[in-house]
């Protein structure tokens, strides 16, 4: 196994490893039968939010629904790109942490996700949706901040070879 895998790596593996095929079914559920996929329990709060606040027609419940697996879509493309990006090790080992970016993004837009079907629960009363989103909600938050604060891999192997290369006259900032 190779040594320059980070924590916040290995943790957005372990977050792609459920999120991938929890919400690419729960968004494929929503394809085929956009009323009845909106109506199961992931997704409950927000169709209860949009019947009982916003009063949306037929029509638009259904635009509501193909918008919502959209979004949930696209955060499992992001986690896929995260996942391939991590695992293929040519990649990583060049290019140090690349993988980072589609991790954060599928961060960002999964809490926001979470995020707001969590207020939507909690407006319409579904506990267990509220529960549901909360515990995704926390997952990527903590994600999050194991990336924030985790500092990059120092590369101690490249920094004397740069040193012994370069004679100490030519690294003097004040030529004449």
């Amino acid at each position: 196994m190779s040594s320059n895998w980070r924590i916040s790596s290995f943790n957005g593996a372990l977050l792609a490893a459920y999120f991938i095929p929890v919400w690419t079914i729960i968004a494929f559920t929503i394809m085929v039968s956009p009323i009845h996929g909106l109506y199961e329990r992931p997704s409950v709060s927000i169709a209860l939010y949009a019947s009982d606040h916003l009063h949306l027609a037929k029509m638009a419940t259904v635009r509501l629904a193909w918008l919502l697996a959209l979004a949930r879509i696209t955060v499992v493309a992001f986690f896929a790109v995260f996942l391939a990006m991590a695992a293929f090790a040519p990649f990583r080992k060049s290019r140090g942490s690349g993988s980072d970016e589609a991790l954060a993004v599928a961060l960002c837009l999964g809490s926001v996700l979470s995020f707001a079907s969590m207020m939507m629960a909690s407006k319409v009363g579904e506990i267990e949706a509220l529960r549901t989103h909360a515990a995704e909600l926390l997952m990527l938050l903590g994600t999050a901040i194991v990336m924030l604060f985790e500092t990059s891999p120092k590369r101690t192997a490249e920094a004397p070879a740069t040193e012994a290369s370069a004679p100490a006259s030519e690294l003097s900032l004040q030529q004449p």
